[in-house]
């Protein structure tokens, strides 16, 4: 299946920019400086990396 594996870069590149944007490394918004940002961002990131190796295991079993 295509779409966790979709879903999970969406997941992965979200959490990328809350990371940055938590830890004050992207500046530009309410989030900048908020470390709970950081911390909401590293959970998205682990759920899209499950959602990745969901589909890329599915596709091979």
């Amino acid at each position: 299946m295509w779409i966790p594996r979709i879903v999970g870069a969406v997941l992965v590149a979200l959490g990328g920019v809350w990371i940055a944007q938590g830890t004050g490394a992207l500046h530009g918004s309410m989030m900048s400086g908020h470390p709970g940002y950081a911390v909401l961002g590293a959970v998205t990131v682990a759920a899209g990396l499950v959602l990745l190796a969901l589909g890329w295991f599915r596709r091979r079993g």
